[in-house]
């Protein structure tokens, strides 16, 4: 076989055994939530305090957070009565601004799916209702924090199913959550499912299109951290996430990438993200992603295996670590590790 056949049917196995070992559930390809939130046609058309308002489609985080920072407290309360759905996912907006907004947003949406996120305990930094549901949950106190970390999670993840009851310590906030507790109050850790996430695993799962989508999200939403005072956050991704987070990093200020459970980044080497931020990978000795072989051709795979050793990321440990979505388990090597990078002191 020649180089071209054996390298299409590494790819074909790729698929074949992601198949086999995840259970194959590809659905309809799901079409990735882009652009600006909704309400924003009437978000353009209005002004505050004589003020036009910033575009969301194109102003920058920066930008936003100028506009907020000379309104007065009158104003920034009309535009949350007013424009609950742009003020919630404005990237640059203030923080506690956003949670209010967004819990007016969760109630205007009038879906009880999303009822839960209403809750004033919540803190909600961006809701977003088309499709199946976006969602990014902080844990801990953002204003305040010393660290930032952000979890971006795998398929299977949305606004409706990303607090749902399942195994402890798994899903979005379940992971968000055990990191929180196990970094301590100095942390904020934001649980965001913030970009459209594959059903399954199939062809979506297998390919990179909805990752870049979620890459562009994700760069944004830590623009918007960075511009309204948070240190450098530390990127945890899960899964698929892992290969959002790999896209991402060129374009974010993040002090560390974190993946784990991954099946490629898109990238060679760790150098090939063009990051300055540490990689650090983890994979667990009963994690079936661990079956994936690591190829990109023709739009499927994700490239070369993140813990192998010419990959060239630091290794953290996870031989204690059970299946795909152990990591974050309390007393795992890995969940201690985590935890220590998170909070900076990890060398």
């Amino acid at each position: 076989m020649g180089r071209l056949g054996r390298t299409l049917a590494t790819a074909a196995l790729a698929v074949a055994v992601a198949a086999g070992t995840a259970g194959w559930a590809s659905g309809d390809g799901q079409e990735p939530v882009t652009g600006p939130p909704p309400g924003t046609a009437e978000w353009r058309a209005a002004t505050v305090s004589g003020h036009r308002l910033p575009d969301p489609a194109t102003a920058s985080a920066y930008e936003v957070a100028r506009f907020f920072a000379g309104l007065d407290r009158a104003a920034r309360q009309e535009l949350v009565r007013l424009h609950p759905q742009v003020v919630g996912n404005l990237d640059g907006a203030p923080v506690a601004l956003r949670y209010e907004a967004n819990r007016l947003a969760v109630l205007a949406s009038g879906q009880s799916r999303f009822a839960a996120l209403a809750s004033p305990q919540r803190q909600v930094l961006a809701f977003d209702p088309r499709g199946r549901g976006q969602v990014a949950e902080v844990f801990g106190d953002l204003e305040r924090a010393a660290h930032v970390a952000v979890v971006v999670p795998g398929s299977d993840s949305d606004a409706a199913s990303y607090d749902a009851p399942r195994a402890p310590y798994t899903g979005p906030a379940g992971m968000a959550r055990s990191l929180h507790r196990a970094a301590g109050a100095g942390t904020a850790v934001v649980a965001w499912t913030g970009y459209t996430t594959p059903v399954g695993v199939g062809l979506d799962a297998a390919g990179g299109r909805l990752a870049q989508a979620g890459a562009v999200r994700l760069a944004r939403f830590t623009q918007g951290l960075d511009a309204v005072g948070a240190p450098d956050p530390v990127l945890f991704g899960h899964s698929y996430g892992s290969v959002v987070v790999g896209l991402a990093a060129r374009n974010t200020d993040a002090a560390d990438v974190v993946v784990f459970g991954s099946p490629g980044l898109h990238a060679e080497t760790a150098a090939g993200l063009h990051t300055r931020a540490r990689v650090w990978a983890a994979r667990g000795p009963s994690d079936w992603i661990a079956d994936v072989p690591n190829v990109e051709f023709a739009g499927l795979g994700h490239g070369a295996d993140p813990v192998a050793a010419g990959f060239g990321a630091r290794r953290i440990p996870a031989d204690d670590v059970r299946g795909h979505t152990g990591y974050l388990v309390p007393g795992t090597r890995s969940l201690a590790a985590f935890a220590a990078i998170a909070k900076g002191e990890a060398r």
